[in-house]
């Protein structure tokens, strides 16, 4: 009866495979020979031009078939990783109440990044740009007893942030998917060993997502927690820097990392008054005075809270904000405007420093102890003080690290050199603790019978933002090189001159070959000449193209390609899936 019904419908039988389908006369793939305007980096242009995205509006993007392929492929490696280690999936609301936001104190701390709205009664939501309230309030709500510890659930989902200038593609976009997992654990050495459970696993996802990673030490931000790694793909567009040490093996975020300091001792001379008419910037006063750079006490002027403090570095050196912002404890902070220094006029602008400085906090970077023949501003308009020796002239109230580190500065944790590279933040874990679950109620009740808060861990992963920067690290200037397991087939066939019977006949004849022996292929069953086939074949990246073209004419042999080295080899069409099949083996499919 229902095979009658089917029948008469017009629905084809449900046996048919869905790979049969990847035929690209059918394929919703359009591709451009010309790159998007507003296409900065690689992974942006070639993801438009071979017919993976297209642009809706800034920072949003439709994902074409393609693409989506890719994105379940990735998505299908976290899940794998995330159930391996105990984790189980749940589906939460993008759309969030007002009220569990008020409970943990972020609803107004979040700032404007959270897109907000109202629904027809008033009432205020959040279009999710990350769950810790939804996913505690989920297990405060449904947990009660030490039997039901641990817990560790993750989803997988879009996620929206209203970035200021959305750009680079997927790399900062305005709606993305993003995988979150949250671990609920009895006290603090639980959470630690699900931390590291977490990092087992995502080290196993970006090594089978095929991208060169490092894992750094990270700033804990908005989400908040003490312990924080952020996982780096290296590559030039990277909008974070990491420092790192090939010798240890130590790494970090650049807006954290330590360098061992050096005694600073600038040339000797008694502290003495002299004039430096006009001379302002760190530039001109050491050009003037004929000292390095790194022998000037930077004075840098903030207003924290709205009561200045005075920051001190070297000369040659940045402070970090991320180390500010951890070191004061708070996150209400900024150097002078110009209004500031109306209002503070006993503080002289470019010629601020730290000797007689009164009624202010000073805080100095770790490189600065002990510093000798220094010169720093005379709080006196066109007069710096040179010969200035920390601790004989001035004491700070402080001395703590500041100063960011820069390719060259000596590891702070061994002999070795620390070096600076690009990265795209693809990951991040933190040991939250108990900052959730405190403010927001989530207990459970111990052996004796005593509620006790639940200590919790945050794990993300931007899945939108990975498939970009993969392809940042595998590409050419035709087109993307995708790894295996991610690519949006196994084999690309391409046959040319597929109008003619015979042609058409042997490429059907090897497609279904490689069907059957368990491969996706997408099959070029289009009637276009061999250029047009090609460039879209570049385009694409799929790893293994097999052509039957002018070879197979004169042999009745086929060529296969690989796309990331350019190999090329002559085989039979008999050979052609156990080759495929091989390297899928050697990645574990």
């Amino acid at each position: 009866m229902v095979r009658g019904l089917r029948e008469k419908a017009g629905i084809p039988r449900p046996e048919v495979k869905m790979e049969e389908k990847m035929r690209q006369s059918r394929l919703f793939a359009p591709t451009l020979k010309e790159s998007p305007a507003d296409a900065e980096i690689a992974s942006h242009r070639l993801l438009v031009r071979g017919g993976f995205l297209r642009r809706v509006a800034s920072g949003i993007y439709d994902f074409l078939p393609l693409g989506v392929r890719v994105l379940r492929k990735i998505e299908g490696i976290i899940r794998e990783e995330m159930n391996r280690e105990g984790a189980q999936e749940v589906v939460l609301p993008i759309l969030q109440p007002r009220e569990l936001w008020e409970e943990s104190g972020r609803w107004s701390r979040y700032g404007d990044e959270m897109m907000r709205l109202k629904d027809r009664a008033g009432r205020d939501f959040g279009l999710g740009p990350t769950h810790e309230e939804m996913i505690t309030a989920l297990v405060r709500d449904n947990i009660s007893s030490y039997r039901d510890l641990p817990l560790n659930l993750y989803q997988i989902g879009a996620k929206f942030r209203d970035e200021v200038r959305p750009r680079f593609g997927l790399l900062r976009a305005r709606e993305f998917i993003m995988k979150d997992a949250y671990s609920f654990d009895r006290d603090e050495e639980g959470m630690r060993e699900s931390y590291r459970a977490m990092y087992r696993a995502y080290s196993r996802i970006f090594d089978r997502c095929g991208v060169r990673w490092m894992a750094v030490e990270a700033d804990t931000g908005l989400i908040g927690g003490d312990v924080s790694h952020e996982f780096m793909v290296l590559a030039g567009v990277g909008e974070d820097r990491v420092a790192y040490c090939e010798g240890c093996g130590y790494a970090a975020n650049i807006n954290l990392a330590e360098f061992r300091r050096e005694p600073l001792s600038g040339p000797e001379r008694p502290l003495e008054k002299v004039s430096t008419p006009g001379q302002k910037t760190v530039e001109e006063v050491s050009g003037f005075l004929g000292v390095e750079p790194r022998h000037l006490i930077k004075c840098l002027m903030y207003l924290v809270e709205g009561k200045p403090v005075a920051v001190l570095v070297p000369g040659d050196r940045e402070a970090g904000e991320v180390k500010l912002e951890r070191v004061l404890g708070t996150s209400e902070f900024r150097l002078f405007h110009q209004g500031d220094w109306d209002n503070f006029p006993q503080y002289v602008q470019g010629f601020v420093g730290p000797v007689g400085l009164d009624g202010v906090d000073v805080l100095a970077d770790l490189s600065l102890r002990g510093a000798r023949g220094m010169v720093c501003g005379s709080n006196e308009e066109d007069h710096h003080l040179v010969g200035v020796e920390v601790g004989r002239d001035f004491q700070p109230n402080r001395f703590l690290d500041l100063a960011l580190a820069r390719d060259g500065d000596p590891c702070p944790r061994c002999e070795g050199v620390l070096r600076v590279a690009a990265g795209i933040e693809v990951g991040q874990i933190f040991q939250l603790g108990l900052k959730y679950s405190l403010s927001m109620g989530c207990t459970y009740t111990d052996e004796k019978g005593e509620e006790r808060p639940v200590h919790m861990g945050c794990y993300g992963i931007g899945v939108t933002r990975l498939m970009a920067a993969i392809v940042e690290q595998h590409h050419d200037e035709r087109g993307i090189r995708w790894p295996l397991e991610v690519a949006p087939a196994h084999v690309h066939l391409v046959p040319l001159n597929y109008e003619k019977e015979e042609r058409r006949k042997a490429a059907e004849d090897l497609y279904r070959q490689l069907l059957e022996e368990g491969l996706e292929v997408l099959l070029d069953d289009r009637e276009e000449s061999a250029g047009v086939k090609f460039a879209d074949s570049d385009l694409f990246g799929i790893p293994y193209r097999l052509v039957l073209g002018r070879v197979y004419e004169e042999s009745g042999k086929v060529e296969l390609q690989v796309r990331s080295t350019g190999e090329r080899a002559v085989i039979s069409p008999e050979e052609a899936a156990g080759q495929v099949r091989q390297a899928l083996g050697r990645i574990g499919a």
